[in-house]
């Protein structure tokens, strides 16, 4: 599943080329994805300019004249630019075609994703009860601290959480807590304020260090001018379990924590 610097290396790949264009037309060919993409999308985006590509966690959101698409790439999905008019494949489900002679085309295998319609996306029901950006000065240790008294779920999990903070999906969360030493299966009460300020700054450095790399590849991510990221090859333990620890060369331990693989180093992590 793309996670948030796939989301992101796909906004800074398609804001420039859409950001003060102007849409001349929409085209659905199924619009069975995770919820339907409203029946009257075209009439709605058709003609409006496009003011800002911008996201909030992992949803991307196109800001028009008068209303936002909200786009999700769900496990499988992928937004990049064509030449309008150019023939789509399997699975690739819309259009939106720009008078420039450009379209953002939208794919997506498993049909996982999401374009909804909105007047005030901020508040709309998936986006309102998001925990803070985690490259802002809104998230910091003192809060992940703060919101895990009294928690006896496991650290990873927590961090994981959107409403404590969003896009820490499974990969990030996995390298940031080898990166902070701490042992991902930890009760989140159990662990101390000056280990959670670590984890924070680990967090925040390891998400943009991703973002500058281009995003992790993973089975069908492409970023938006069709390029994959760079940073899996840079995984200290995401997927790399029974394998020896590029620290101090322990084997890598691979379990399941909250129904997802967890990988950690018996011996970095505590």
């Amino acid at each position: 599943m793309p996670e948030l610097p796939e989301v992101e290396t796909t906004r800074r790949g398609i804001a420039p080329h859409l950001e003060g264009q102007r849409v001349s037309r929409v085209i659905v060919r199924d619009r069975r994805l995770r919820w339907p993409i409203p029946e009257d999308l075209d009439v709605r985006l058709s003609g409006q300019k496009i003011v800002l590509v911008e996201r909030r966690a992992k949803y991307l959101l196109i800001q028009a004249e008068v209303g936002t698409l909200i786009s999700h790439l769900g496990m499988s999905g992928n937004l990049r630019l064509v030449e309008v008019g150019l023939p789509a494949l399997k699975h690739e489900h819309v259009d939106i075609e720009l008078e420039s002679g450009l379209a953002l085309r939208y794919t997506d295998p498993r049909r996982f994703g999401a374009m909804l319609w909105s007047l005030d996306p901020l508040n709309h029901e998936l986006l309102i009860r998001l925990g803070p950006e985690p490259l802002t000065d809104l998230f910091d240790g003192q809060r992940l601290f703060d919101r895990s008294r009294g928690k006896s779920i496991a650290v990873k999990p927590f961090i994981m959480d959107n409403a404590v903070v969003v896009g820490v999906g499974n990969i990030y969360a996995t390298e940031a807590l080898f990166a902070a030493g701490i042992d991902p299966r930890r009760e989140a009460k159990s662990i101390s304020r000056a280990r959670y300020l670590v984890l924070a700054l680990e967090i925040k450095r390891i998400l943009a260090h991703a973002i500058e790399r281009g995003g992790t590849t993973l089975r069908d991510f492409t970023g938006g001018d069709g390029k994959p990221g760079y940073f899996q090859q840079e995984l200290f333990a995401y997927g790399r379990g029974d394998q020896p620890c590029k620290v101090c060369g322990t084997t890598l331990r691979e379990i399941k924590l909250g129904q997802r693989a967890s990988v950690y180093c018996p011996k970095c992590q505590r």
